[in-house]
């Protein structure tokens, strides 16, 4: 079995200190080794290196992935590039995009796997240059939308292709939260949930609603609801109250994701009388966690050897990144209808 050397650029959070991150995955993994790392503070650095054991450490993530040659770099930086909190733009002209420049360097420089924390860039100009760099070099990429490589969430996916509630016809999520740190995540779910079909056109307001975008950027990350409409005809809408909840209704019954994935129910619509839904419980059977961290970065060495799309592949994760910055354009436009490709593709939306 070959085992592949990994690189990674931020050593917080995501890199290095939680219990599910790249370099706590890649150590799970038994085709993947961190051979490296890269952070501009020094501090991390260090704990890093007395953490995983591994000297080679930098401040130039260029430098590394010049003299390490990985055949995977995690980009695990905020989005910007500014340390936490870093929760505000230092000033109105700000356009920073870490995650993006990172992703379009390494791809360039002939690596040829990619994890990049989610959102991939703060504008869609930006996310168009990760697209391009891929495909230019056929780069395999996943991202930090790690409910697609959750088991519970792929058995509703299945449950739902198998046609157990008939065709969908709706999805809801139900939650309060910010557009770029959550709804990303949001929206990727129920494009997976539902088949990863094209969208076609999105609406959204942002919270406060009187917010206003001045500049075409927004210094915060904001509050939002969205309203998808898929090409298929299916809609989704986000509710901005419940605990991060799923709901897919079809034409024979309906499946919800509950408590973020802890459970699932569904309901079948019952066929003598049409009508009460009648629930038949909790789908999922007993079984051990499974880290969405090792399962994203086996998912993008499969790719890789195999020749497959990767489940949050470079065309995907596009779309949804775009899909979730044209809520904010929908807003600016007073809430209307935004058709996809969305024409304004340099407004910024920062995000931590």
């Amino acid at each position: 079995m070959k085992t592949y050397r990994v690189a990674i650029v931020g050593l917080g959070r995501m890199g290095s200190t939680l219990d599910q991150s790249i370099a706590s995955a890649s150590r799970a993994s038994q085709r993947l080794e961190v051979v490296a790392g890269a952070e501009t503070i020094p501090e991390r650095r260090a704990a890093f290196r007395e953490k995983w054991g591994i000297e080679a450490v930098y401040e130039d993530y260029q430098e590394m992935i010049e003299k390490e040659k990985p055949d995977l770099v995690g980009v695990c930086t905020t989005a910007t590039g500014l340390p936490k909190p870093g929760n505000r733009a230092p000033s109105p002209n700000f356009r920073d995009d870490s995650h993006a420049d990172i992703a379009v360097h390494a791809a360039n420089a002939g690596v040829p796997m990619l994890f990049v924390e989610k959102a991939i860039s703060c504008s869609v100009r930006k996310a168009d240059a990760v697209l391009e760099a891929c495909r230019k070099h056929g780069t395999v990429l996943n991202t930090g939308v790690l409910r697609r490589f959750s088991r519970r969430y792929k058995m509703i996916r299945e449950l739902i292709e198998r046609g157990d509630i008939g065709e969908p016809q709706a999805a809801v999520v139900y939650g309060a939260a910010s557009l770029m740190h959550v709804h990303i995540h949001w929206m990727d779910t129920v494009s997976y949930l539902l088949g990863d079909p094209q969208i076609a056109a999105v609406r959204g307001d942002l919270l406060p609603r009187d917010l206003k975008i001045v500049g075409n950027g927004l210094e915060v990350d904001p509050q939002a609801t969205f309203q998808i409409a898929f090409a298929n005809g299916i809609e989704a809408w986000s509710v901005p109250v419940g605990g991060r909840e799923y709901e897919v209704v079809g034409t024979e019954g309906t499946v919800r994701s509950m408590r973020d994935g802890a459970a699932v129910t569904f309901r079948k619509t019952n066929t003598t009388e049409g009508w009460p839904l009648q629930w038949e419980g909790e789908l999922f059977p007993e079984e051990s966690p499974v880290d969405t961290v090792v399962s994203c970065l086996d998912d993008l060495v499969d790719s890789y050897e195999s020749g497959r799309p990767s489940l949050g592949n470079i065309e995907v994760t596009h779309h949804i990144t775009e899909a979730c910055i044209t809520v904010a354009e929908s807003h600016r436009q007073g809430g209307t209808w935004i058709q996809l490709p969305m024409a304004n593709r340099d407004l910024y939306v920062f995000h931590v």
